[in-house]
């Protein structure tokens, strides 16, 4: 999983986000990202913000935990999430079925 790196104060993740989705979700993990559907559009940073809160809420961190570090204007982002582990991350954002 080269989309999630492990740091001193939490996780890295890179993920490859799509605005103007229907719902916000999960749209599948590759070698590389982690697909991510927003509902907002890309205009004034509102798909950013969306993002911000949408990973905030899966991973059960505040808003202030998340950070978009690199890629602020562009679909392909570094997002910092500080106070979380690796292992957590993959098992809040991939819960195992029932």
């Amino acid at each position: 999983m080269s989309w999630l790196t492990e740091s001193d104060t939490g996780v890295v993740l890179t993920i490859k986000a799509t605005p103007r989705a229907r719902a916000n979700e999960i749209a599948g993990a590759d070698a590389d990202w982690l697909r991510v559907r927003l509902q907002a559009p890309p205009v004034d940073g509102q798909a950013n913000a969306a993002l911000v809160r949408w990973l905030a809420g899966q991973l059960g961190v505040p808003t202030r935990a998340v950070e978009i570090v690199v890629g602020g204007g562009a679909r392909v982002k570094r997002v910092r999430v500080r106070g979380i582990r690796a292992k957590e991350v993959h098992a809040r954002l991939f819960p195992p079925s029932s």
